[in-house]
């Protein structure tokens, strides 16, 4: 994975923020904790090889995570941005896209070399990925592409 930086607020973390918060309300409610928005927010420069920007909204703090190592928004705010393919087999995780706004192309494979599969993404669709798949996501419409990401943490 390229580069990842924790954006402290300023004029591109208030914009993310902004044009995300048009389409969904970034709120969480973890267990025995008061009430709030998100913990931090991380850009990802070509993510896994991908083109253009990732934004990763992290909801929660790891402590609060029961069996999962991520939970975070994924945003892809342009047509063209995409994580690359990538793998969680080192980590034996598997991981869930959830969308909850925009469209978009998920691709997967087994393996480096298998054939692609590919699906066009909307609102409501949910993709699941085992430790041994290979799988990358792609903004293909005119809006920002939201997807609700958790990922396991496998023994």
């Amino acid at each position: 994975m390229s580069g990842t930086v924790i954006l402290s607020e300023g004029e591109e973390f208030d914009y993310v923020i902004q044009e995300v918060s048009k389409y969904i309300n970034l709120y969480v409610m973890a267990f025995e904790k008061e009430e709030r928005s998100i913990t931090r927010l991380e850009k990802r420069e070509n993510m896994y090889g991908g083109n253009g920007t990732v934004y990763m909204i992290q909801m929660f703090d790891q402590e609060e995570l029961a069996n999962n190592r991520l939970a975070a928004y994924m945003v892809l705010l342009n047509k063209g941005d995409e994580s690359g393919f990538h793998t969680h087999n080192l980590r034996n995780e598997e991981e869930l896209y959830v969308v909850v706004h925009g469209t978009g192309e998920y691709r997967e494979r087994t393996g480096t070399d298998g054939p692609i599969r590919k699906k066009t993404l909307q609102k409501g669709d949910i993709t699941a990925i085992s430790s041994i798949g290979y799988h990358s996501v792609e903004n293909t419409g005119d809006e920002p592409l939201l997807m609700f990401v958790i990922t396991t943490n496998n023994p």
